[in-house]
Formats: structure tokens, sequence, C-alpha cells
């Protein structure tokens, strides 16, 4: 496999040299992409914490991504950390999840951390190679926050669908203060005292993402590990980047739908018997629905890109952006979001269309490109992004800053 768009080039140039004891499959994205492939079907089988190929991603240099360079990160483009997201998706889209979430906690720091928070944690980020977790789900209000008299917290509770926290180093966490009323946020290592992460993750798909419950009991927050979210349309870009880590999910995996469907076809796949063509690649209507399916992956793909580089725009913009620019690049998310959740779900039906019946044989597991998008795709209802889009296109009204856009 080559890569040539220039934001993977730039990210592989970006990657740390130190050598490695791991085997070839770390040494560049391509044999990276190989490996999580091979073995990507029996690993969504069983589940669990796939704690091997996460060692692989690290001594890849990805988690360093979205460290900026002034950390040791490799300071990449938003729009090329969501192309590595993309093609890691297409053969493993629940790592390609622990990946995207690690990148957003790293932001979430960048964002709301002072500058000795950024020095410890991005540089700690870079220099350990540290995997983020997050308590971070901002439905679940059960996780309070009791104050202490030095400036501190208490957190006693729990948390759920807490991706990527198996198996990590540090982790973002938000509690409520039942005395202020308000939301805290913090950023803590994931093996502090009090901290019990629990393997009860196991749902259809998305298998190996280690979104499982956190409990916390009397665990003891530091003032300077607390976070300040600034009210600002700079700070609330976290939403944004955070719903293009899905977009990018669902659109890799309508992409490795599309991949899978070709070579089974092209190996395996036989002409119906009235077609009147001796190779199933010349039937008509196969080759019809090879293009319609084409076509939804590459109008995913360019919204997915578009809303990328509207979100480079804003990124660069720092502080001083301003909320128009945002909800512009709001919408633009949301549009994207939109065809490839709907392309991520229809490629994952209608690539046994083009299979055939042969191919819902269990260990072949193509069923998982349609399972790893029914699960994601139920993170927030599209109806109401659809919504958001169509007061747009009737009224000229941007989309308001929420939870979720």
């Amino acid at each position: 496999m080559t890569f040539v768009h220039d934001g993977i080039e730039q990210i592989r140039e970006q990657q740390p040299t130190q050598p490695t004891q791991q085997a070839q499959p770390t040494r560049d994205l391509a044999a990276l992409l190989a490996a999580l492939r091979a073995n990507a079907a029996q690993r969504d089988r069983d589940g669990g914490h796939a704690a091997q190929e996460k060692q692989w991603i690290a001594d890849a240099g990805l988690l360093t991504l979205a460290v900026p360079r002034e950390f040791g990160g490799a300071g990449a483009r938003w729009s090329a950390i969501y192309e590595v997201v993309r093609e890691l998706a297409r053969v493993d889209s629940a790592l390609a999840h622990l990946l995207g979430f690690t990148c957003l906690q790293v932001v979430s720091i960048d964002l709301w951390g002072n500058p000795r928070q950024r020095e410890r944690y991005l540089r700690g980020t870079v220099e350990q190679r540290w995997w983020w977790g997050n308590a971070v789900n901002p439905l679940d209000t059960r996780l309070v926050a009791t104050a202490t008299p030095d400036g501190g917290y208490l957190l006693d509770g729990q948390k759920g669908f807490c991706s990527g926290t198996r198996g990590s180093q540090m982790m973002t966490v938000s509690a409520h203060d039942a005395a202020t009323g308000k939301t805290v946020f913090a950023a803590v290592p994931t093996t502090r005292d009090g901290i019990a992460v629990h393997d009860d993750w196991n749902p259809i798909g998305q298998r190996q993402t280690d979104s499982g419950s956190v409990s916390f009991t009397r665990v003891r927050i530091e003032p300077h590990e607390l976070l300040e979210r600034p009210d600002t349309p700079y700070a609330s870009l976290r939403t944004l980047i955070s719903q293009l880590v899905l977009t990018n999910l669902f659109v890799g995996l309508a992409q490795g739908a599309l991949e899978e469907a070709r070579a089974y076809v092209n190996e395996h796949g036989r002409p119906w018997l009235s077609s009147g063509v001796a190779r199933a690649t010349d039937d008509p209507y196969l080759i019809q629905r090879f293009g319609e399916m084409h076509l939804q992956t590459v109008a995913a793909e360019a919204l997915a890109t578009r809303a990328a580089h509207a979100l480079d725009d804003a990124w660069q913009q720092g502080p001083s952006l301003d909320a128009e620019t945002r909800a512009r690049v709001a919408l633009a998310t949301s549009e994207a979001k939109i065809v490839a959740h709907r392309a991520a779900l229809d490629l994952g039906e209608k690539l046994f269309d083009a299979c055939g019946a042969r191919a819902t044989h269990a260990p072949l597991a193509l069923d998982r490109f349609w399972r790893n998008a029914r699960v994601h795709t139920l993170h927030d209802p599209l109806d109401y992004r659809v919504r958001d889009v169509g007061r747009y296109a009737l009224c000229g009204t941007l989309p308001e800053v929420s939870l979720y856009t």
C-alpha cells in the first residue's frame, strides 16, 4: 500500500526516528495498516483489549500527531490527522477510534490547559508515549465532585462510554459540582487510587474501543490538575474536532467495505445464471452497483476533507476566531457527517448485495463494517443534524454551539 496524499506524507516525515524493538508493522504506516488488517476480523470476533496493536500504533509515532511542535509533537494539520484516522478505519475502525480520541484528549489539554499544564501533559505525551482515555461523557452526570479546602476535589461516582480508558496512562475527566452547579474538568493518571476501569464493553460493533465504564471512589484531584474551559468560539472547536473524528471513521468504514467487496468479487465472484456473461466482473448490474458505491465514498470523503480544511483555517485563527466562522465550520461538519453516516451504513449492507450469500460466512466477519458503523452512528440522532442543515438551506440560519455541533 502506498500513501501519496500530502497530509500523510507530512506526518510520515514528522514521525520520530528513535529505534524500536517492535516488529516490522511499526516501521511505517503502510506496514502498520497491513498488520492491522491481517487480524482485524479475528479481533472483532474476540473483542477485548488490543494491547499489541496499540503498541504498534504508539511505536509508529501516531500518538503525537495533535501535539504542537513546540512540545516535540508532529503538529500536524487536522486534515492530515483525519486522513490517518480514515486510513486506519478502512482496516480497523475500533483502533482508529482510539487514535482519534487520544488526539481529542490531547487537544483538550491544548485548548483548556494553562502554560504549565500544556508543558507537562503535552510534552509527557511525546516523551512517555501516553495513550489518553476519557470520562467526559457530558450526558452522564453520575460523577460528583466535592470541593476540598486546598482548591482540589474528591470525585465519587461513575461514568459510562469511557472510550480508550482501558490500557491508557492518562485520562480527562468531567464531574458535576453539586454545590455550584458547574462542571469540573481535570487531567489525571488512569492508575490513580480510587479509579476502577471496568471491562464491561460488549457491543455488536466497535468491540475494541475500550469504551467501558469507570468508577471513582474518593479520587483526589489536585488543584494543578484542574482544567479551565474558556467560553470562546476557539475553545468550542473541541466539539467539532470530536465530531470530525466520527465523520472520518464513517468515511473509512465505507471505503473499507468497498475495498473488501471489490477484493471478494474479483477473487470469488460468480456471474448470475441469467447475466449472459462469463465473469462476475462483467455483469452490468454488478458494475453499476460498484459505481454507485464508489460515488458514495467519493462524496463522503470530499465533504469530510472540505470540513477538515475549514477546521484547519479556523484553528489557525486561534483565540481571535469569531462565532460566525466557527458556526460555518459546524455547518460543514454536519453536512459531512450526514453523508458519511449514510455511506457507512449503506455500504456495510451493499457489500453483501455485491458479494452474495457465501460472503456471509461468519469467519470472514464482513458484517463488521455495518456493525461498527451502526454502533457509532447512534452517537447522536441524524434527524437533528439534517434539521440544522435544513434551517441553513431554507433560512440561512447557522448552527448554534451545542454538545454535538
